[in-house]
């Protein structure tokens, strides 16, 4: 069996690629070129949540094609980077897109997390473009990875840093993000870091309960029981009273449909990470 860069050993099959596009609201793109990478990007970003509910419901995170696409296109669900991005890769593919997973650290107050930290997506037309729909609040739109200068973006201005050993810090605002690395990974790889931020008490995923998507106007988003929605109005935060109000809010703002309510673990070791 050959595997392609994403690591899948087929690609998406028409039916599949339709119910994706279908879940994103876009249309089949005519080419697989930047415009129409933009597009699926951007309508991503504004449908499918990021959001680390699977780990709050006592599910698995399961890294393979079929796993990724059952949950965010049959179930509808969201997920984070590993899910997010290991899916859109998967459409991208079909699509015609030349894709390539890599490794990325993410910067914390305490420095470089470690790597496998978060998974981004290299796509090659004419020039070499990053794609991330798993970072939560991040670019809208790709970022030309070859060119180092500042790139404008709804989010800010963007910059990518070329670093010695072919590595890349991505700045928004003068903020470092994250370094990717360049060697190209495959979802497998990934399995390890992604069960450790699903169990580990020190996992900022295992202390938070989040859903948050992209909106015309700004974010949506849904932390434990406060609704949060931020633009250029500034933010307006309203507590939830109860079990109904917070499970209508993941339906009506993510379109989730949840039969009980996730709950936040905090472990006793946590506050000690």
């Amino acid at each position: 069996m050959i595997l392609g860069r994403t690591g899948y050993d087929r690609p998406v099959n028409s039916a599949a690629v339709a119910a994706y596009l279908d879940r994103i609201g876009a249309a089949r793109p005519a080419h697989p070129d930047v415009d129409a990478l933009r597009e699926l990007q951007l309508r991503h970003l504004h449908t499918v949540p990021f959001e680390n509910l699977s780990i709050h419901l006592g599910e698995e995170i399961v890294l393979v094609e079929k796993a990724l696409l059952e949950k965010v296109v049959t179930r509808r669900r969201g997920g984070f980077c590993y899910e997010l991005n290991g899916a859109f890769a998967a459409l991208l593919s079909a699509l015609g897109y030349e894709v390539t997973m890599l490794a990325a650290r993410v910067f914390t107050p305490n420095g470089l997390g470690p790597l496998f930290d978060h998974l981004v997506l290299r796509v090659d037309l004419a020039q070499p473009w990053l794609v991330d729909v798993g970072f939560g609040s991040f670019c809208h739109h790709p970022l030309r990875l070859d060119l180092h200068t500042d790139q404008p973006d709804p989010a800010g201005v963007a910059r990518v840093v070329a670093l010695d050993h072919g590595d890349l810090d991505v700045l928004i605002d003068g903020q470092g993000e994250y370094r990717i690395e360049a060697r190209p990974r495959v979802l497998a790889d990934f399995e390890p870091t992604c069960w450790w931020h699903r169990t580990s008490p020190k996992s900022h995923f295992t202390r938070s309960l989040t859903c948050s998507r992209l909106t015309d106007t700004g974010r949506v988003t849904l932390s434990e029981r406060r609704l949060i929605r931020t633009g250029a109005g500034g933010r307006d935060e309203q507590v939830l009273g109860d079990d109904a109000a917070v499970l209508s809010a993941y339906r009506s703002e993510f379109g989730i449909v949840l039969d009980r309510v996730p709950t936040l673990a905090r472990p006793a070791t946590a506050a000690a990470g």
